[in-house]
């Protein structure tokens, strides 16, 4: 190939590894989450040999400064540095690993083709990895909270306090998942849940962050909230999240 050729075609980015898989003897595909190009996914040649310089570098979890050319069907990394270890501390503790399993396994869906959103939705995934990386927060609670605020910058914003059909002011004791959120007692439509009003209060403080009150939730209310997440979640990507079933809820 030219160099000019080659310099044309030659982009370098930071992005966090989503996940990887074999390709050949010797290398792996990477799927990366950038804020710049959205989702990538490149050949990696060579990582899986011993004698590899970006073998540990590009595992899942981890944010990278990549050098790439573009390629027809995948481009290919050619450098790549270490920005934030982030799967080192994951991968030391279950819990943590699964739900940041989760949150990749999620984020990849989510930009699979969408483009616009692909830099709110890496500093999302970013900020999320980084906070689970620290083991500061409960795991199950960061991953829902992460998990709602990933669907709402796809679009599908939940409301757990107004009625998502009229936009009367709650408390409302239904919980309409396909209508997305809490509707009044006029505007029930048949199905809705019921949950409990903890968990109801729980749901919103996740999508909003208010840790203190998310903390204060009981084990039930984090259990059932949990459901509502996930059922939301497989209603709009129109598939099961597979990395959920590993997560394990106190």
């Amino acid at each position: 190939m030219p160099r000019s050729s080659f310099a044309a075609k030659s982009y370098r980015t930071h992005g966090l590894v989503l996940r990887t898989h074999k390709l050949g003897e010797a290398d792996r595909i990477i799927v990366l989450l950038t804020p710049e190009h959205g989702q990538v996914r490149a050949v990696a040649k060579g990582v899986r040999r011993t004698s590899s310089k970006m073998g540990a570098t590009l595992e899942p979890f981890m944010l990278v400064d990549a050098q790439l050319v573009r390629g027809r069907s995948l481009d290919i990394i050619t450098q790549a540095q270490l920005r934030h270890p982030y799967g080192q501390a994951l991968s030391l503790d279950y819990a943590r690993y699964t739900s940041a399993s989760a949150m990749a396994e999620t984020a990849e869906r989510l930009t699979e083709a969408d483009t616009e959103s692909a830099a709110p939705q890496f500093r999302l995934l970013h900020g999320a990895m980084a906070a689970m990386s620290r083991g500061t927060q409960d795991p199950g609670l960061l991953l829902d909270s992460y998990l709602l605020r990933a669907l709402a910058t796809a679009g599908w914003a939940p409301s757990f306090t107004d009625c998502v059909r009229c936009g009367a002011p709650g408390p409302h004791t239904a919980v309409n998942i396909p209508l997305g959120g809490v509707v009044c007692a006029d505007c029930r439509p048949a199905g809705s849940n019921s949950p409990a009003p903890d968990t109801v209060a729980l749901l919103a403080a996740l999508l909003t962050g208010d840790w203190g009150a998310a903390h204060d939730a009981d084990a039930s209310s984090r259990k059932e909230a949990a459901g509502m997440v996930a059922g939301y979640l497989q209603w709009h990507l129109e598939r099961v999240v597979k990395s959920l079933k590993h997560v394990e809820r106190a």
